[in-house]
């Protein structure tokens, strides 16, 4: 019989589409610290050309940024946090009814990046409130390494780069959290 144990919290981190960044990632950001507390890390803003899945909703062109926070999270409060950037997101509508922001947190350890997301698929396991987890990318060798799934920005190599900077930054977090 296996000893039931529990996680040492993560870091909470989020994948970030912006339309119109000039006008939407100032307070996009603004509501994510008020909500989850200051943002440690945020990676350069990047133009977000991988898919076309988002431009007939948020339009044309796209940015991408990443951001980490500072506080650690439970693993388990993942679906809450999905369903608070859900609602942050709808305070940011365009004129044709969708939404200029997207935000999809997710959890990063020291073995893998966990997304959010309110789609399933083979991949993914239901976390609860019809929130599911995405094992995006596993921690092995020293690296960030995507899997078959793993959406096309996240396998670029300087978003790898950017989740290894975090998890150094969590790695020392968990530190001061030693007795």
């Amino acid at each position: 019989m296996g000893i039931v144990t529990f996680p040492k919290p993560a870091k909470l981190i989020a994948g970030v589409l912006l339309s119109n960044p000039d006008e939407t990632k100032a307070p996009l950001f603004q509501r994510l610290e008020r909500r989850f507390g200051p943002m440690d890390r945020v990676s350069e803003q990047s133009k977000f050309d991988k898919t076309t899945y988002y431009d007939q909703e948020m339009g044309h062109p796209l940015y991408r940024v990443f951001v980490s926070f500072r506080a650690l999270v439970a693993p388990d409060t993942l679906p809450d946090i999905k369903l608070a950037t859900n609602q942050m997101e709808t305070s940011f509508p365009n004129e044709t009814g969708g939404r200029r922001v997207n935000v999809d947190p997710g959890i990063l350890t020291l073995q893998n990046l966990i997304l959010s997301t309110t789609k399933n698929y083979t991949h993914r396991i239901y976390l609860g409130k019809g929130i599911y987890g995405d094992l995006t990318l596993i921690f092995q060798k020293g690296q960030y390494l995507p899997l078959p799934w793993t959406y096309p920005d996240y396998k670029d190599d300087m978003t790898r780069r950017f989740f290894f900077d975090v998890r150094e930054t969590y790695k020392t977090q968990l530190k001061e959290l030693e007795p």
